[in-house]
């Protein structure tokens, strides 16, 4: 995951399937406004708990907008890279099992697939609950992010994760008790608001009682 040898920046090409930048006009008390948007995928999320093990499934991967945003704060720019004073490490997150909303399936399906795929656990969709729908990137981007929470076992396990094709995931299982902890401490791992958002939902509304 952190084997990332050079790192360096390019223009965004036109048919970038994933991002595509524009500029919006509107009037707004008689004043003409603009805002520079960008139109991006939904996505899904998904709160796993293993009730076998009594632990929180989560997932690790390098994010590049991460490191990138590191860098650009603490350098101010993002020339010449110096990788042994901002490690790939910094990049790296900890996050709730996601995924983009990029196929003609039910939003459901898509996150069962993604439990599959990056945290290796077969389960219907009827055992996915929908918590929660909003808008994420309200300033950029606007996307809707549906949530979902599943409880699994070890007899759901049907491979190790990791993802797919070239995706390198790191499958993370955290005890109640570091959970807690990551919550009290905040976003120390670069975890996404939507994660810490799944977490405290989850010891609001799921988590055993004994805990």
């Amino acid at each position: 995951m952190e084997n990332v040898s050079k790192i360096w920046l390019g223009p965004l090409p036109a048919d970038s399937p994933y991002v595509k930048p524009f500029r919006m006009y509107y009037i707004q008390n008689g004043v003409e406004k603009n805002w520079d948007l960008l139109k991006v995928h939904d996505s899904v999320a998904i709160i796993l708990y293993n009730s076998t093990r009594q632990k929180l499934v989560l997932v690790r991967q390098f994010r590049p907008a991460v490191y990138h945003g590191v860098i650009a704060s603490e350098q101010g720019n993002f020339d010449n890279v110096d990788l042994q004073a901002f490690p790939p490490s910094i990049g790296v997150t900890l996050e709730l099992c996601a995924g983009i909303v990029d196929k003609s399936k039910s939003w459901v399906e898509i996150a069962r697939e993604e439990v599959l795929e990056e945290c290796g656990f077969d389960v219907p969709v009827e055992r996915i609950e929908e918590v929660m729908v909003y808008r994420s990137g309200v300033g950029a981007s606007g996307a809707k992010q549906a949530m979902y929470y599943c409880e699994v076992s070890d007899a759901d396990k049907a491979n190790s994760g990791g993802g797919v094709d070239d995706e390198i995931i790191e499958v993370v299982e955290l005890s109640l008790d570091e959970a807690k902890r990551m919550l009290q401490k905040g976003a120390v791992n670069n975890s996404p608001p939507s994660c810490l958002m799944g977490l405290l939902w989850f010891f609001a509304n799921k988590a055993p009682v004994t805990v």
